[in-house]
């Protein structure tokens, strides 16, 4: 009867009419919730990845109830572009997110770029964030409810967002919790010896509101291989994982409120960070401390959950995931139902695929490549780079290479960089020395199955010049794949 309707109607009315039925095709027969949560420079340095330092129980459950990824990538490690490939599914190249929106930074997304709070809302969703959001334009990174709350905060971030998540709404709802934790920030920790950034922790032990501050131990934290294990590093890390800690006690609140408003058992949850943590050789690089991310998906209606996914996820993965989630997706194509973007003629096709068919998997095939794409992360900061990785090799192209390696202001002030810079070049930091870390060669290519930890760059190795050469070749391919503008620089550099 609905389809004779339409054709009863008026030609405009009609249009719409028929818009409206297409959409009502595709939405999900159950109400099928999403909930996104992403820390801010958050590594893999939690309980269920085998961190033995982080007290992280609320996280540590979800991963217990869900599927775990133990390769999960960013394909930036700068805030701004990160979120962009997130809300986009497009390599931030092509989005036109180059790097930082606030401030005289300046970047934001190109006009006709198709988000998934603007999708999922043609697809009969409400949206909402709250915290951290860092993208633009406003219109394009459109959500209809703007939750405040103090981003660190994050169980008041959570009690804030329970309003909309009990909504008495038909519609299901998509809801973006990003926290500033564990980022940078805050001052510095003047009172303490080595002087720490605090991580947004506040002085003197105090706490915010919900949240039971967790302190550590400097000496007891977890040193990660690409940082040097000095006491400046440990003071820091020390703070690092306090505000870990909160970032978890957040996600626990928002599980809550969840069960206790009946939203638990219909609502899909993703866990994760935008990049790799904030220290010199982690945010800003390319590099696995840089790159590597916590990623859980608990999806409450795959039967099987609780297991290890080892397929290498790429961020460019999500939007096509949670649109296949919420039945807005095409498979084949890789692109949007033509419904949500309003053309039939030419698909609005994502650089990612849909992992939702593989969850429960633990060695799902064709899974075993990724690639990143750096910029710039501060306007100053130009260094573009380009990655391919696969599970036996990593090539990265600096291709500024002649320039020294630019630092963000905070990366460049923090203790655990400043120790090692005031004792020379020839300092350790983590496997390099400061002057390998801040002079980069044009390429560098890692064994990264038998050198997890990028130490030994094989580029110059005439016993490795065919395999330099070959991922040469995959590396242009994914440019030009992606309408990557920086593939030009293969002619005349």
């Amino acid at each position: 009867m609905r389809g004779i309707y339409v054709f009863e109607m008026k030609s405009g009315k009609r249009i719409l009419l028929a818009v409206a039925v297409l959409v009502a095709w595709i939405l999900p027969a159950a109400e099928k919730n999403i909930v996104f949560v992403i820390a801010d420079d958050l590594s893999p340095t939690i309980g269920c990845y085998g961190d033995m330092t982080a007290v992280t129980p609320n996280i540590d459950r979800l991963a217990a109830d869900g599927t775990r990824f133990r390769y999960a990538f960013a394909t930036t490690a700068s805030c701004s572009a990160s979120r962009s490939v997130i809300l986009s599914g497009l390599h931030n190249h092509r989005n036109g997110h180059y790097g930082h929106l606030h401030s005289f930074h300046k970047f934001s997304s190109f006009p006709w770029v198709k988000t998934l709070p603007v999708l999922l809302a043609k697809a009969g969703y409400r949206t909402a964030r709250v915290g951290k959001h860092h993208n633009g334009p406003e219109d394009i990174y459109f959500f209809e409810t703007k939750i405040k709350a103090n981003s660190r905060s994050t169980v008041e971030m959570a009690n804030n967002c329970e309003a909309f998540i009990k909504a008495d709404d038909k519609k299901p709802f998509f809801l973006y919790y990003a926290t500033s934790d564990p980022h940078r920030g805050g001052g510095d920790a003047n009172e303490l010896p080595h002087k720490p950034n605090r991580f947004g922790n506040k002085p003197n032990k105090g706490a915010y509101p919900g949240v039971k501050e967790i302190f550590y131990d400097p000496a007891k934290v977890t040193v990660p291989p690409f940082l040097p294990d000095t006491p400046e590093t440990r003071a820091e890390l020390a703070q690092y994982y306090q505000s870990t800690s909160r970032v978890d006690q957040g996600l626990g609140r928002l599980m809550e409120i969840l069960k206790k408003n009946g939203k638990w058992e219909n609502t899909i949850i993703i866990f994760t960070s935008d990049h790799g943590m904030a220290f010199a050789g982690g945010k800003t690089t390319v590099y696995e401390g840089g790159l590597r991310v916590p990623f859980i998906v608990r999806n409450p209606y795959q039967k099987d959950r609780g297991n290890t996914n080892n397929a290498m996820l790429s961020f460019v993965d999500i939007v096509p995931t949670l649109l296949d989630f919420a039945g807005g997706y095409d498979a084949k194509t890789s692109a949007a139902k033509p419904a949500l973007v309003g053309s039939t003629k030419k698909p609005y096709k994502f650089h990612g695929r849909s992992f939702l068919p593989i969850l429960a998997e633990k060695n799902p095939k064709n899974w075993d490549t990724i690639n990143a794409s750096h910029t710039f992360h501060e306007i100053q900061m130009y260094y573009p780079m380009r990655v391919v990785r696969d599970r036996k090799y990593k090539l990265i192209w600096n291709i500024a290479h002649p320039l020294p390696y630019p630092f963000a202001s905070d990366l460049w002030a923090a203790p655990s960089w400043q120790a090692q810079w005031k004792k020379g070049e020839s300092a350790n930091y983590g496997k390099k020395t400061v002057r390998e870390y801040i002079h980069r060669p044009q390429f560098e290519l890692f064994d990264i199955s038998a050198d997890p930890n990028e130490a030994v760059n094989l580029a110059t190795d005439a016993k490795y010049a065919k395999v330099l050469e070959e991922y040469k070749a995959k590396l242009k391919q994914f440019q030009k794949d992606t309408q990557d503008p920086w593939i030009l620089k293969w002619r005349y550099e």
